[in-house]
């Protein structure tokens, strides 16, 4: 399941607090700040998707996240792999690396992590 832009923009604000009520969710909002009804209609929708749980405490509820961003982003990309490179690391590494206008610098920290990844699989 995915979320929305909304829903990704309230969501990384819960994954940087870990647990945060409603009304620091709008605090930490970027302007134009949303309405409290609106952030409270996104929650539930991302509850019922199964992103994020609630501990109740008094009359508020304190959110957090059941889904890490790793996990999220994760299945994100692994389905714009099989979407749109055929399901294939390869293509979509070679599309990155190609079109993103990354500097050598940044190319050597990716080849980096690449020997590093083909080290630990050879064990």
């Amino acid at each position: 399941m995915k979320l929305s832009k909304t829903e990704e923009q309230l969501m990384e604000l819960i994954w940087n607090h870990e647990k945060v009520f409603l009304k620091d969710l709008i605090e930490h909002h970027p302007e134009p700040k949303p309405a409290t009804t609106t952030v409270a209609t996104l929650l539930k929708r991302m509850q019922d998707k199964g992103f994020v749980g609630y501990n109740v405490f008094g009359n508020s509820r304190e959110y957090f996240a059941l889904v890490t961003k790793s996990d999220y982003f994760s299945k994100h990309v692994k389905g714009i792999i099989k979407d749109y490179f055929g399901n294939s690391a390869m293509q979509f590494a070679s599309f990155f690396t190609t079109t993103s206008n990354l500097s050598a610098e940044e190319l050597e920290e990716l080849k980096m992590i690449i020997d590093k990844e083909i080290k630990r699989n050879k064990k």
